[in-house]
């Protein structure tokens, strides 16, 4: 088959169940901060991809796209979405339009995917494993609660967590903060992964570089994986300098988008793990490449997957593409993960998701459980 065709493209926010974000402003049920995408084509063939935006911004965002997007090939997924980029940076390169094209993209793969019966990370280069460990990402609280929630992720089967935002810095409590991270510890066990993301992209962070190399210090005695967003997300210069004296590995890159934002990162040596998120940064064309750039500097790639099950199924299969990825972001308790799917993911007795080996994706979103969360699922499917 030389060439499917693209037909029609559609966007369905998804509202009414909402995580809470840990922002200061704090996300609400009803507010949109995801979208998924259809792109229809002529063979009957419907992929699927995600946004991490309101809705209403990618909505008006395919307003200007789609010209450039109907009767196109959708067997071609990096040129297409390379022709969006190209032919819109000028309207604000790596902000709505480029998470609009992300969803485009991730959806172009998943036709590939399904016309050539091929799952997505083998049309990739290769598959280098059938599942990876997913880390249950959850909002940072008070101790007790915070131990309290995590015990129940761990009876749920997970071994590994990040949690995040929150109180976390916010307080200005460094007592609390050590806190927070010794009940989840204890509650984790000394055996699972632990994770702390700091979450200063949020609004008006109020901590520098000082603040982060003493909490680095503290954290190293928890036995962290990682320190993500420990500094505002500009701040590279500082980024730098943390890498260099923190005990623990530094990781970041999830406000980033395009492959050219992230080359000062990694030239530069700021990074130990860089966090590209595929609903934003591009879609899965420009996640891949980001992803081999930084195995190129010896920076270790795990993608940033606050998302859907759509977005965490793009993770799934960029995770088989690559050599040295050996975890993947789960939110805790999101039904926009665990509420929209035909089959939902499912751990294995180890705590790892098995990657889907089915055609494109390998995930079925269900009409029936979309509509309690977009008024309008029909325009998903094909007709």
């Amino acid at each position: 088959m030389r060439s499917v065709k693209i037909t029609s493209v559609a966007v369905a926010p998804l509202f009414g169940a909402s995580p809470k974000g840990g922002w200061s402003s704090e996300i609400k049920p009803e507010d949109s901060v995801h979208a998924l995408v259809a792109v229809h084509t002529d063979a009957g063939v419907t992929g699927h991809g995600s946004v991490f935006t309101d809705g209403r911004l990618v909505q008006a965002a395919m307003e200007v796209l789609r010209p450039l997007l109907v009767g196109e090939n959708a067997l071609e997924p990096e040129r297409v979405s390379e022709k969006l980029h190209q032919n819109s940076f000028w309207m604000g390169r790596g902000g709505t339009l480029t998470h609009a094209i992300s969803g485009i993209d991730i959806a172009l793969w998943d036709v590939l995917g399904k016309v050539t019966n091929q799952p997505v990370g083998r049309l990739l280069g290769g598959t280098y494993r059938r599942r990876v460990q997913p880390y249950c990402s959850l909002l940072m609280d008070e101790p007790a609660l915070m131990a309290q929630t995590l015990h129940a992720m761990r009876a749920k089967g997970f071994r590994a967590f990040k949690i995040g935002w929150g109180p976390f810095g916010r307080a200005a409590d460094a007592k609390l903060d050590e806190a927070i991270v010794r009940a989840a510890r204890e509650a984790v066990g000394p055996d699972a992964k632990l994770l702390v993301d700091a979450g200063a992209s949020d609004a008006y962070w109020p901590h520098g570089l000082k603040w982060a190399l003493r909490t680095a210090e503290m954290l190293k005695d928890y036995g962290v994986g990682w320190f993500e967003e420990a500094l505002r997300p500009d701040a590279i210069d500082d980024y730098c300098e943390l890498r260099r004296a923190s005990p623990v590995p530094i990781a970041a890159g999830e406000v980033l988008t395009r492959r050219q934002a992230f080359l000062p990162w990694l030239v530069r040596g700021a990074l130990d793990i860089v966090q590209p998120d595929v609903t934003k940064v591009g879609g899965i064309s420009e996640q891949r490449r980001i992803a081999w750039l930084a195995d190129e500097f010896g920076v270790r790639y795990v993608g940033h997957g606050w998302n859907t099950a759509i977005g965490l199924a793009a993770d799934l299969q960029l995770a088989a593409a690559m050599p040295l990825t050996d975890l993947v972001e789960f939110i805790g308790g999101s039904p926009y993960l665990d509420g929209i799917l035909t089959e939902p993911f499912i751990l294995d007795s180890d705590g790892y998701l098995p990657i889907p080996a089915s055609p494109g994706l390998g995930v079925e979103l269900d009409r029936e459980k979309l509509a309690q969360y977009t008024p309008n699922p029909a325009i998903l499917f094909a007709d």
